[in-house]
């Protein structure tokens, strides 16, 4: 399996201390004081805001960023996940209802808009049996971004809740493609 790597640094435009990583990284105050830019070397990865993969999450995929207010993170990076390459099919069963109740569809593709493909205004709960998926509070892959990877989501709003300060609601979900490797 291909992994990323990423650089985190002290200050916006690469300055100050870096910190270079493969992997998951639960509390960056370990190792920088802040973090306000990073280099994506390869691979992808979600950031967030606060420690142990908490507060607003952003998909990084290869490239620059060289300020994290630009990109729409309140405060400066605390934690990253690394995202595991893919390859193979992706599947999952979202359902209108928490603990997987009431109408139930399932999606192997990117969806723009879950209200106008299954007339769906919410999804409560899901199940990802395969791959890694981005979703999204607005549709066209727009606003807050969450990371789903294989797993049961049995209250998705109440796992926002503990995310943010906010539940969100999916709106529109894609998947996380090899083609950021």
């Amino acid at each position: 399996m291909t992994m990323g790597k990423i650089i985190f640094y002290e200050d916006r435009n690469f300055q100050g201390r870096s910190y270079e990583t493969s992997s998951d990284c639960p509390d960056m105050t370990s190792y920088l004081s802040r973090c306000h830019s990073c280099r994506v070397e390869s691979g992808c990865f979600m950031v967030y805001d606060r420690s142990n993969f908490m507060g607003n999450q952003y998909f990084v995929r290869r490239g620059e960023y060289g300020d994290y207010q630009r990109m729409g993170m309140s405060d400066c990076i605390r934690s990253c996940r690394n995202i595991p390459m893919h390859r193979g099919n992706f599947r999952m069963r979202m359902y209108e209802k928490e603990n997987f109740g009431g109408q139930m569809h399932e999606l192997s593709d990117d969806c723009e808009s879950l209200p106008d493909r299954f007339r769906m205004n919410d999804m409560q709960s899901c199940h990802v049996m395969d791959g890694h998926w981005l979703m999204y509070d607005q549709p066209h892959y727009r606003g807050r971004q969450m990371y789903l990877r294989p797993g049961e989501y049995r209250n998705m709003r109440d796992m926002s809740m503990q995310m943010s300060s906010s539940p969100m609601k999916f709106m529109s979900m894609r998947r996380i493609l090899d083609s950021c490797y």
